[in-house]
């Protein structure tokens, strides 16, 4: 009762503070102010004013910025702005701003308000640079309270769906984001300065394809034809390698009708790179150069802490197969391992098939998933997959029934997949034949035949290398953050 009381108080304390600061629009523009001014010229950002600071210094400086915080006393006060470069401290006082734009500061203005202003900068007795203004204009009238604290689970709601809040009121989150941008520059840059090509292809797919996976639906009307969200942009990328443009990327949004969770987003970003005459060991080694060296440009170090654990992209990423990974990170021994075992193993440690006819390799792959890959903290590759869970993959050239192919775990998640291209038209064809079978027979993320593509093949497409990159999860690695929904600013919610 007391709880229901305490939450019907804080609502109609919310009511009225938008009230009286809507009342004060009026008076406001009854005054003939606007609430929302044109603009005034910003000369500098905060961080540049107090960068700059010289004692003694008699340098004017515009800048603008949100009100975050306010000590008014008589007849002078302390206000903090906050600008896209940080926040800074700026001094009111009576007798430099005049008595009557005092007055019209202390009835009109509120916390979240923005406000242009110009000033000398000084430094206070505590050494906080500090801008003594002299004159000052509304910009932007804000009409809520500002939050301030996010704690419990309502508030976490709030913060992913009213982010510009969180971004308002956390420096941290902020900062997140930024880094999210420079680890997409650097990305673009590796690529870029590697001789690759960047483009752009269609989100709308006629069929689905490049990945395993439940596509969204939707319908082109004028068309009157189905389409589908992408899954992955592969096949598309391929079709450009075949066309002469060797080296080839792209970064954009995928879209996988799927669960959410901290590390799934039904929409997400990824880069995807393409390169002629190249094979997996090479690629490997190019996306581990390309972890450490962002790593080192954008937390200045190749060590980082992630949670609870300590990633270290100095060493050398550990290379294993699946056989290998659940020997090394569980109690199961080659024995167990051999295929006449196989199906006692999986059933002493509760692995269910999704396929009853699944392949022995499939087995194998099902138990890794289960015992091995949470498991996998420091990068790993897993390599030697099975053919018939790689459709789009070239057979290993020692092993037919193995794809060249690998995969990278960082931290208990899948952050990267490679392999040689499949570039037998014949082989392709066939693989997108049974492809079709499993989809008939229920596998909803089974792809579909392109015969498109398989014409693609038919005129050549040279030995090539492909790998997919989740940048969600790097960002997430990288900015030590242990949910997606952190490092995506609009993550997808259930609809109020």
């Amino acid at each position: 009762m007391d709880s229901s009381r305490n939450q019907e108080n804080l609502h109609q304390l919310g009511q009225s503070e938008y009230e009286m600061r809507v009342r004060k629009v009026q008076e406001l523009e009854k005054a003939g102010i606007s609430p929302w001014a044109e603009m005034r010229e910003v000369s500098y950002t905060c961080k540049q004013v107090v960068d700059e600071f010289v004692e003694g210094a008699e340098k004017q400086y515009a800048v603008a910025g949100r009100i975050m915080t306010s000590r008014m006393q008589g007849k002078a006060g302390f206000v903090t702005i906050q600008d896209r470069s940080g926040r800074m401290q700026i001094y009111i006082r009576e007798d430099v701003i005049g008595a009557e734009s005092f007055k019209k500061f202390i009835e009109y203005i509120d916390l979240g308000d923005i406000i242009w202003c110009t000033g000398i900068p000084f430094k206070t007795k505590t050494g906080e640079i500090t801008l003594r203004i002299t004159d000052w204009q509304l910009l932007t009238k804000c009409l809520h309270p500002l939050p301030e604290k996010f704690h419990g689970i309502a508030d976490i709601e709030t913060k992913y769906r009213q982010r510009y809040l969180d971004l308002m009121t956390s420096p941290e989150t902020r900062e997140r984001f930024i880094k999210r941008s420079a680890i997409v520059k650097e990305i673009r840059s590796y690529l870029d300065k590697n001789d690759f090509c960047e483009v752009e292809t269609p989100m709308l797919h006629p069929i689905p394809g490049g990945a395993a996976a439940r596509p969204f639906v939707t319908h082109h009307n004028a068309l009157d034809s189905d389409f589908y969200l992408r899954i992955a942009p592969e096949l598309y990328l391929k079709r450009l390698v075949v066309g002469g443009i060797e080296r080839v990327y792209e970064i954009n949004r995928n879209f996988r009708n799927e669960g959410v969770s901290t590390r799934h987003n039904p929409e997400f970003t990824m880069v995807e790179f393409y390169m002629a005459h190249e094979e997996y060991h090479f690629a490997m080694s190019f996306v581990e150069n390309l972890i450490r060296d962002m790593s080192l440009k954008i937390c200045g170090s190749q060590t980082v802490p992630f949670g609870n654990y300590t990633l270290d992209f100095s060493k050398p990423f550990d290379r294993m197969n699946a056989q290998q990974a659940i020997m090394a990170y569980s109690a199961i021994t080659q024995n167990e391992l051999e295929e006449k075992n196989i199906d006692a193993t999986l059933a002493a440690h509760k692995v269910k098939l999704a396929n009853p006819y699944a392949s022995y390799g499939q087995k194998v792959f099902a138990l890794f998933e289960e015992v091995a890959e949470s498991k996998l903290i420091n990068p790993t590759y897993i390599i030697d997959f099975p053919v018939e869970t790689s459709p789009l993959a070239k057979r290993d050239s020692k092993n037919p029934k193995i794809a060249a192919r690998f995969e990278l775990f960082i931290a208990g998640m899948e952050i990267s997949n490679g392999f040689n291209e499949l570039n037998d038209p014949f082989d392709q064809a066939e693989r997108f034949k049974e492809q079709v079978k499993a989809h008939e027979a229920g596998d909803a993320e089974a792809m579909h035949y392109d015969a498109d593509y398989i014409t693609a093949l038919e005129y050549g497409l040279p030995p090539t290398v492909g790998c997919g990159i989740g940048v969600d999860r790097l960002v997430m690695l990288l900015t030590n953050t242990t949910s997606i929904k952190e490092v995506i600013l609009f993550p997808a919610l259930k609809r109020k």
